[in-house]
């Protein structure tokens, strides 16, 4: 029809259907569906395990020692795991054993023991190990600096003065004092020995000592523990105005001064007598330093005299670091507020034989006074005081100030960036020499660090991140390490594992050690590892030739912080003096290069063989899957502990007093110990025994779930002894399990809140620590 204006502008148009783009087009829209939903389904099941887990909120990197917190999750296992990444276990082993060098500790201890390196007056020792640690591969070193307050000395005198009268006409007319003896109040330069010599060698002082100038008679009080100032008490010995004449030994320093001051006396006097010496004696026909291995006689020991069971650290900002313009806190109850100087036996004979005949002899009290050693030197011990004639100037003047300390920081970064092992050692010294105390320790140190410079080398990554630490201001008060502490305290509670320490690497053949239980089992077997230098019989180990006892851990190093106040699993390992080895000079300028290169450790093999050992702990501590810790060991000391207390408090204590309720909890964990450390053996032979194909990677990732849950009871367990409020009368020490004790200083305090509960006779402190450590248990 054709087309006009009537036509419809719509009409209905016919066509064929459209052919098919595709064929198969069903089958392609089902296959698109299909593959769709399993990749959603894979990526389900790859943000499940994710999500399994365990966080971490610390990231790997450090700036200038400190660590930086990171927002994102912890990574997924990498590739090797559970084996070490890059070396094997075996071959890391191996490095760590063969690495360490004679020749090389020789040469570290040499440097650190050639001139003074004084808490806060030795930053070119700090530049130096800094740049040591970086050239052996550790290049995140630095320095972290604190502004503490600490004393040096100024000027010191003790004479021992004699009164005269003066007559006229025949008639008393006055008196005034001749000296009788005049104290040398130094070491004598030996020519063998160049240490000695040195202009810049520091003086012979204690640490936190209070300036004074008294003139007062003395009183001979054996070596000034708590006890000792007991039995003169009751002994009914006047001790108030007076001087004190103590022996080093038995007790820190400090808490001599501590109680001489609280009775009243005016001044404290410390030497070291010969009956710290065992069999290595003049007396016994032995030469003395340098010709011999006795006690030189004008040897003297130096020390800090801060109330170190109180509060370790700066003294003005306890509990918090000493950084610039913090505030400061009083000084009243933590440092002595009376005069106090070390000298050398040599000094001290004019002082204890002029005593001879006054007073009480030290042979009429208790066994504790027996056994002096100056006796063949016509000293009878006598107790005192000395008559009014008689009596000691002692002068003390030091300069209190606000330095700046610098400990050295190493980090090499981990995989599993929430677990941390630290090693440390300090680097300051009282004297120029401290080629025992500490740079035995500094030097072991330095090789075990390069020994690990080595492996990373080769390419090892380490599961576990590592902190290096180079203390200043130990011998003070633990400052450099414990401010340290506190100001990391969120991040080393979040993520450290254990702290291994360091201080006298060696001064002797006998390896000794303090630890946390935990790390008992863990130290045996080190020990069994590594070859002894004493090789009594062929290939003997140095747990062969080690007695096997662990001391419980207290005081007096670096540890004390991250074990006491932080609650990390801590031990120190070292080398002491045996009992017919060289005397060692603690604190003296003879503890010099030249007396470790001609006594102490002739071949230099005990400081290869420290290095070993601590090198071999640290090891274990940062590859092994599942941390090497025995919970069961800690239980059953917690037991014994408490064993121990109860039967002290029932000899001591007038009623009977109840500890079921302490013993139910000790039990309670005792059966949760055994429980746990079965299913750590559990998982470890699973790790060592199962070989978990690719294709089973969920498996492999609920593995590793379950070990970071075993590694985090057993990084948590010390933590969990902790008590926010601290201990009565010494809030600062936190552990409720292990403290020094409060008269030792240095020996450690097991259940130290209920044992000063029980010595003091009060009950209801008795019945409130029991109170706190169920509740803890």
């Amino acid at each position: 029809m054709p087309l006009t204006e009537q036509t419809p502008l719509i009409t209905t148009v016919h066509v064929v259907p459209r052919e098919p783009r595709y064929r198969h087009s069903t089958l392609r829209r089902f296959c698109t569906i299909a593959l769709s939903t399993t990749l959603i389904v894979v990526v389900i099941l790859f943000l499940i395990p994710i999500n399994w887990l365990p966080h971490n909120n610390w990231d790997d990197g450090w700036d200038h020692g400190t660590p930086r917190p990171r927002t994102s999750s912890t990574r997924y296992p990498y590739k090797a795991w559970p084996d070490s990444q890059g070396l094997s276990y075996n071959d890391l082993q191996e490095i760590l054993l063969s690495t360490p060098d004679e020749a090389k500790v020789r040469e570290w201890s040499r440097y650190y023991t050639s001139g003074p390196h004084l808490a806060g007056k030795n930053l070119t020792q700090a530049l130096w190990t800094r740049e040591r640690w970086q050239e052996f591969g550790v290049s995140d070193s630095n320095i972290v600096a604190y502004d503490v307050y600490i004393n040096y000395h100024v000027d010191h005198r003790l004479a021992l003065l004699e009164s005269v009268n003066v007559t006229k006409d025949d008639r008393p007319f006055a008196a005034h004092y001749d000296i009788k003896y005049e104290c040398m109040m130094r070491e004598d330069v030996l020519d063998e020995d160049p240490t000695t010599g040195l202009d810049s060698s520091t003086p012979t002082y204690h640490g936190y000592s209070a300036s004074g100038d008294v003139i007062a008679e003395y009183v001979y009080v054996n070596f000034g523990t708590y006890w000792d100032f007991e039995d003169l008490v009751k002994a009914n010995v006047s001790l108030e105005g007076k001087i004190a004449i103590s022996k080093y030994g038995r007790g820190f320093r400090g808490l001599k001064v501590k109680r001489a001051q609280e009775l009243g006396m005016v001044g404290i006097v410390l030497y070291t007598d010969p009956q710290e010496d065992g069999e290595i004696t003049e007396e016994n026909g032995y030469k003395t330093y340098p010709d011999g291995p006795a006690r030189n006689p004008s040897s003297v020991q130096r020390g800090s005299v801060q109330y170190i069971s109180v509060a370790p650290g700066d003294p003005t900002t306890i509990g918090y670091p000493s950084k610039p313009g913090v505030p400061r806190q009083g000084l009243s109850d933590k440092i002595p507020s009376i005069p106090s100087v070390p000298i050398s036996y040599q000094d001290a004979l004019p002082i204890l034989q002029s005593l001879n005949g006054h007073g009480p002899s030290a042979s009429e009290f208790n066994e504790y006074w027996q056994g002096g050693g100056l006796a063949y030197r016509n000293v009878s011990y006598n107790i005192g005081p000395s008559p009014s004639s008689l009596k000691l100037h002692l002068v003390n003047e030091q300069e209190y100030t606000i330095t700046r300390l610098w400990d050295v920081i190493g980090i090499i970064n981990g995989t599993q960036a929430d677990e941390v092992v630290i090693l440390g050692n300090h680097r300051d010294a009282w004297i120029a020499g401290g080629a025992g105390d500490p740079n035995s320790g500094s030097a072991a140190m330095n090789e075990l660090i390069r020994s690990f410079g080595l492996a990373l080398k080769k390419g090892w990554k380490p599961r576990r991140t590592i902190v290096f630490a180079s203390w200043d201001g130990e011998e003070y008060g633990l400052i450099g390490s414990t401010e340290w502490v506190e100001e990391y305290l969120p991040w080393l509670s979040k993520a450290a594992v254990a702290y291994l320490n360091v201080d006298v690497g060696t001064r002797g053949p006998q390896f000794t050690t303090a630890a946390s239980p935990l790390l008992n089992e863990l130290i045996r077997k080190v020990t069994g590892l590594v070859r002894s230098p004493n090789q009594t019989i062929a290939d003997e180990t140095v747990r062969d030739t080690w007695d096997g006892h662990i001391r419980t851990i207290g005081s007096g190093s670096d540890f004390t912080s991250f074990q006491d106040f932080a609650g990390i699993p801590s031990v120190d390992i070292g080398f002491a003096r045996g009992h017919d080895s060289p005397v060692y000079h603690y604190h003296s300028s003879y503890d010099s290069f030249h007396w470790m290169d001609t006594f102490g450790d002739k071949k230099w093999q005990y400081h290869t063989t420290i290095t070993k050992v601590l090198a071999l702990l640290a090891l274990n501590l940062i590859e092994s899957p599942i941390i090497p810790f025995n919970a069961t060991g800690y239980a059953e000391g917690l037991a014994s502990y408490i064993a121990a207390v109860k039967a002290k408090a029932n000899n001591s204590v007038e009623h009977q007093i109840p500890f079921r309720d302490l013993e139910l909890a000790a039990g309670r964990m005792y059966n949760a110990s055994i429980s746990f450390d079965h299913r750590a053996t559990v998982l470890q032979q699973r790790i060592e025994h199962e070989n978990i194909p690719w294709w089973k990677w969920w498996q492999k990732v609920k593995l590793f779930h379950d070990i970071r849950a075993v590694n985090d009871g057993y990084k948590y367990l010390d933590r969990h002894f902790l008590h926010e409020d601290g201990l009565d009368g010494r809030s600062w020490f936190k552990h409720v399990v292990y403290a020094p004790g409060i008269w030792t200083g240095y020996a450690g305090s097991t259940l130290p809140g209920l044992i000063e509960a029980v010595d003091a006779g009060n009950e209801e402190g008795i019945e409130v620590s029991q109170r706190r450590l169920s509740s803890l248990s």
